[in-house]
């Protein structure tokens, strides 16, 4: 009995002492396996994100090609007849620089200017002319003397309204001018703005080929500006092929420098030395050039 005690707990030692080893073993392995599981997931997570930005990509495309089936390109001439609730609305549009609804213009001109290096530049000048209280709003941006031209305008608006004998108490005047680089504003615009102010008020079209530049008198007489020829050089390359300026300003002065260099002994001194030129615009720019001293005059050239 005492023998089989004893191999009994003999055995019984052996067998926790290779459980225990069989366990070590087993965490070794747990240890030393990769984490398939975790990766996996990762992988999955990867796919559905994905997914979602495909998805999403898709359904803007989609909604993107619906707008563009809704709003169809319009064509440039469009005349057509609307009603809405019993009403007509006679809508006519003929080019970009003239559009009437029922009793409100918009007129479209060219306008010249210079820039801060002095170049000739053509700027967009817009005017609307629609029913309203006598309002004046004013959408300009790249002008570098605002008051000038916020005075500009309020000249050419009382002109315009002595000329075409409108109440612009009874109407809203909306005046745009969009530049793409700096310009020197000031009241050199201030004819052409009369101009396309008339323009609105009378729902008549401008000529297109024809552009102005001057100052405008309350009297509508219309005043001297300067840089004439790079003005009209401008006019010219925007396609005009007509330039009005201000009376007596069809031949400019312009002044040239060079340099004078004198020899004294071995010693050379120069100077520079300014010399006036007068000039032909027209020559010089290539484009008619008609002088005007007032609005009416300038008016017999852009409605016929």
């Amino acid at each position: 009995m005492k023998k089989r005690k004893k191999k009994l707990k003999h055995r019984t030692a052996q067998q926790k002492k290779e459980a225990k080893l069989s366990s070590h073993h087993h965490n070794l392995l747990i240890e030393n396996t990769p984490p398939q599981n975790m990766s996996q997931k990762k992988n999955r997570s990867i796919i559905v994100y994905l997914l979602i930005i495909i998805g999403i990509f898709i359904l803007l495309n989609l909604i993107m090609l619906s707008l563009q089936i809704a709003n169809p390109i319009e064509k440039e001439q469009v005349s057509a007849v609307e009603k809405d609730k019993g009403i007509e609305n006679e809508v006519s549009y003929t080019s970009p620089s003239f559009l009437t609804i029922e009793n409100e213009t918009t007129v479209e001109m060219k306008l010249p200017a210079v820039d801060v290096n002095k170049s000739g530049v053509v700027t967009t000048l817009k005017v609307t002319a629609k029913p309203g209280a006598g309002r004046t709003l004013v959408d300009i941006e790249g002008l570098l003397f605002w008051a000038d031209t916020q005075q500009s305008i309020r000249v050419a608006r009382q002109v315009a309204a002595n000329i075409t004998k409108v109440d612009v108490n009874k109407v809203d005047l909306i005046y745009s001018i969009k530049a793409q680089a700096s310009l020197i504003g000031g009241p050199s615009a201030g004819s052409a703005l009369t101009i396309a102010t008339i323009a609105a008020l009378r729902g008549e079209k401008p000529l297109e080929a024809v552009m102005m530049t001057g100052t405008i008198n309350h009297d509508g007489t219309i005043g001297p500006v300067s840089e004439i020829l790079e003005k009209a050089k401008a006019a010219k390359n925007a396609g005009a092929s007509i330039f009005l300026v201000p009376l007596l300003q069809g031949k400019e002065v312009i002044y040239e420098t060079t340099q004078h260099c004198e020899t004294y002994g071995n010693t050379e001194f120069c100077t520079e030395e300014t010399r006036p030129k007068r000039i032909d615009v027209s020559q010089e720019a290539g484009i008619k050039i008609i002088e005007v001293s007032s609005i009416p005059e300038a008016m017999e050239h852009y409605f016929t």
